[in-house]
């Protein structure tokens, strides 16, 4: 499954709460209409007064061309669909978000650890936003990533799902890839991987700590986003 993740920034003079207002009872019924989404996910943010970006939308599409069409490709914020509801989405997104202030990122999602039947509907969720370390090719990040890391954060305490996704194309994403992973119970996650306000954490104990002392060998943690919200379903049609 392919899948866009637009990270959303408020426009300025907007408060957080003035944005999901409009985001949720204006821009949702359009963008959940898009040709070729089959699943619509929306993440609010846990804490927002600390969170760097305002929520995240997550459209997720069977063929990679469909998506290039209505969301347009990976190397620009920006994007111009020429027609339908992805032509009055863009039109709309004007009205509550800054554009050139939203990352974006279109990748292959791949499952790791499901033990909840992908019903990730109010489930927490830590979703990371990876940056490699200067050295290190993408290619060797991506199988690092895979044959190391992986392992050791799949089975990390309160982990209920685990996703990797893979940038579609590497060479002009804004990440090298996404990690997400859901909990049920918030205090779980922060207590495990920290709370809003720093992309760095300090867990003292299991596999947290070994995932965190881990993350040093192939991560630029300085560089690297992180979000921390609860998942709203929206649309699943897969």
């Amino acid at each position: 499954m392919y899948k866009h993740i637009a990270l959303l920034v408020r426009q300025e003079g907007m408060t957080h709460e003035e944005f999901v207002d409009y985001w949720q009872s204006e821009h949702t019924p359009i963008a959940r209409e898009i040709d070729g989404v089959v699943r619509y996910h929306q993440v609010l943010p846990t804490e927002p007064e600390h969170a760097e970006f305002d929520g995240l939308a997550e459209l997720y599409f069977e063929d990679l061309e469909a998506l290039h069409d209505a969301l347009g490709s990976e190397g620009s914020r920006d994007y111009d669909p020429e027609k339908g509801k992805a032509k009055e989405a863009r039109e709309d997104v004007d009205n509550f978000l800054a554009i050139e202030k939203r990352p974006r990122f279109i990748g292959e999602e791949i499952v790791q650890k499901d033990t909840v039947d992908s019903d990730t509907d109010g489930l927490y969720k830590h979703s990371a936003f990876l940056v490699r370390q200067e050295g290190m090719s993408h290619e060797e990040f991506v199988d690092y990533w895979q044959t190391e890391h992986t392992p050791i954060a799949r089975e990390i305490d309160g982990v209920v799902k685990y996703n990797t996704v893979i940038p579609t194309d590497p060479e002009n994403a804004e990440f090298d890839g996404v990690a997400e992973l859901y909990f049920e119970d918030i205090e779980k996650l922060y207590d495990v991987l920290g709370s809003e306000g720093s992309r760095d954490y300090d867990p003292d104990r299991g596999k947290a700590k070994e995932a965190r002392e881990d993350v040093d060998n192939f991560l630029a943690i300085d560089e690297r986003p992180r979000f921390i919200g609860r998942e709203r379903l929206v649309k699943d049609e897969a």
